[in-house]
């Protein structure tokens, strides 16, 4: 497929210079087409797209019944490239500066419970062997650190060393954090890296010698442990075991700044879909000490 050269430009500098994912590549490469296709029906380019352009094509995909968050996102894409358009000098101007998103219904993230979480480890023992080890170092290491499963799957097999406490992580962008483990995470890290074969690359390794075990085959694993927990699989995935590690936090007192950190999130407001775990945790806190909370005749003020 013949990608626009404006469009390639763009591209080729946020795998570049952000360290975009292939995914994520591919998804601006699909918008942006949807866009250029559009333009050019109307006799135009698309790195020449004027605000009246832009909102007649946004005004397409809501006639069209396009979901919200389509909408949103193809928008995203359409400022991004815009915007890499005006700092490369190609235009002198941003035709969506006044255009805006539709509003996204609130969401909050799925996450489970505490017990939810333990009975899921102990369901671990319940598959065999070599399936057993994997499944309970990856929930282990998923769960006390918040990790993504991209980020989990592609770390080498010497990620841990016998006494490490602090795992080194390369994430979104190319950015790096450092994430704590606790000792039962890194007793199944150990534990895992002990049963393989020498020379074996990855911590998590695939059917194929040399490669990593992919995302669809641990999210299968998942699934076999949810049903022995007597979890409803739908409600599991890698991203559930990060949700629930980030409001487990939070319940327990951790602050935003901090989670934010150790989740690897560029900025707080996309930390920020837990505060519906703090706004629990303050009301408690208020039920349980302001004076004017506590029931009637029970107050000891003098």
């Amino acid at each position: 497929m013949t990608i626009e050269r404006h469009i390639e430009a763009f591209l080729e500098s946020m795998a570049a210079e952000r360290g975009a994912a292939r995914n994520t590549i591919m998804a601006y490469q699909a918008d942006l087409a949807d866009f250029a296709a559009f333009c050019a029906a109307r006799g135009g380019g698309p790195a020449r797209a004027d605000a009246a352009m832009v909102n007649a094509y946004l005004a397409g995909l809501a006639a069209q019944g396009l979901a919200a968050r389509t909408q949103a996102r193809r928008l995203s894409a359409i400022r991004q490239f815009q915007r890499f358009l005006l700092r490369d000098g190609q235009r002198g101007d941003d035709p969506t500066a006044l255009s805006s998103a539709p509003r996204l219904p609130a969401t909050l993230p799925r996450f489970l419970s505490e017990a939810e979480v333990d009975a899921l480890l102990a369901a671990t023992t319940v598959l065999p062997p070599a399936q057993a080890g994997v499944a309970r170092a990856g929930l282990e290491m998923l769960y006390a650190s918040g990790m993504r499963i991209s980020e989990l799957l592609a770390l080498p097999a010497s990620a841990l060393s016998a006494d490490a406490v602090l795992l080194l992580i390369k994430g979104k962008g190319g950015r790096e954090r450092i994430v704590p483990l606790s000792p039962a995470a890194r007793a199944a890290a150990a534990a895992l890296r002990a049963g393989h074969r020498k020379g074996t690359r990855f911590l998590f390794p695939g059917r194929t010698t040399g490669t990593a075990m992919t995302r669809q085959g641990f999210a299968l694993l998942l699934k076999r442990v949810a049903l022995h927990a007597g979890i409803d699989p739908a409600r599991l995935s890698p991203h559930v075991l990060r949700h629930s590690f980030a409001s487990h936090l939070l319940a327990r007192g951790a602050d935003l700044r901090s989670l934010q950190k150790l989740l690897g999130h560029a900025d707080i407001s996309t930390t920020q879909i837990y505060t519906h775990v703090l706004a629990e945790r303050l009301q408690r806190l208020v039920e349980a000490h302001h004076p004017l909370a506590r029931p009637a005749g029970s107050s000891d003020r003098s």
